[in-house]
């Protein structure tokens, strides 16, 4: 990820506002926190296919990690990474 002397990477903001599930879901975690594919579901109003798949999209642009062993398959919360918290705040300032 290249960013700029503000910490914005431009590629992966446009990125994540390409994609209504992606700034759902980036926008769930930036106001309430880590949580698990099944809560960002609640807060988002998502099926779980579509978070899931998102959530791996958003790993994939470093936006979001794991943040328990990857072995864990049941309990795996996620949150944003320091890059993501750039992204989402970007996000919020452009509404």
């Amino acid at each position: 990820m290249t960013a700029d002397a503000d910490g914005v990477d431009w590629d992966v903001l446009g990125f994540v506002v390409a994609s209504d599930y992606r700034r759902a879901v980036v926008d769930a975690l930036d106001d309430a926190g880590p949580a698990t594919p099944t809560t960002l579901g609640e807060r988002t109003g998502l099926e779980i296919t579509h978070v899931s798949r998102t959530l791996t999209e958003l790993r994939e642009h470093d936006v979001v990690e794991l943040l328990v062993p990857e072995e864990r398959s049941k309990g795996r919360f996620y949150g944003l990474t320091d890059a993501g918290e750039n992204v989402a705040a970007e996000v919020t300032s452009h509404e």
